[in-house]
Parts: C-alpha cells; structure tokens; sequence
C-alpha cells in the first residue's frame, strides 16, 4: 500500500524550474515552466487571480479561465519563445 502512494506522490511531483497551477472549474493541473514568470501576458492573468482569488488560495494558484483557453495562452507563449 505504502508503495502505491509513493508511485502517486511521484507523478504529482513538479519538476526543477517549474511551477503548478490549476484552471477552471475543475481544476485542472498544468506544469508550466518558471520563465512564464516574466512574460506580461502570464503576469495579467496572474493578477486576475490575485483579484479574483486573492493571495491565500488553499487550492494553490487557481487562474481566471477554462482549460481550452489557457492550453491556447500555453501555446502562444511557447510560439513567442
């Protein structure tokens, strides 16, 4: 049993130079990389977080969009790199 969870907590874990966050009602988990940190796109819907969910969200960092929506943010921060 001990190791099932081992197995689990390994797949959730984040990889070096990556950060979690969760979108949309469901919550969906993403592992983006820390350099979408600098960008200013990342950084206006972080503050939308910030506005909406403020700083203490136990659910970790939640963004203001449905999945679709931020896999498109995801793909044209990559396009700009």
């Amino acid at each position: 049993m001990v190791a099932n969870k081992v197995e689990i907590e390994a797949k959730k874990r984040t990889p070096k130079g990556h950060f979690v966050v969760y979108v949309g009602t469901e919550l969906t988990r993403f592992v983006v990389p820390m350099s979408y940190l600098k960008n200013p796109t990342f950084q206006r819907l972080l503050e939308r977080a910030a506005d909406e969910y403020g700083f203490d969200n136990p659910d970790g960092i939640v963004l203001p969009c449905d999945a679709s929506t931020f896999q498109s943010i995801i793909a044209f921060l990559d396009n700009k790199s």
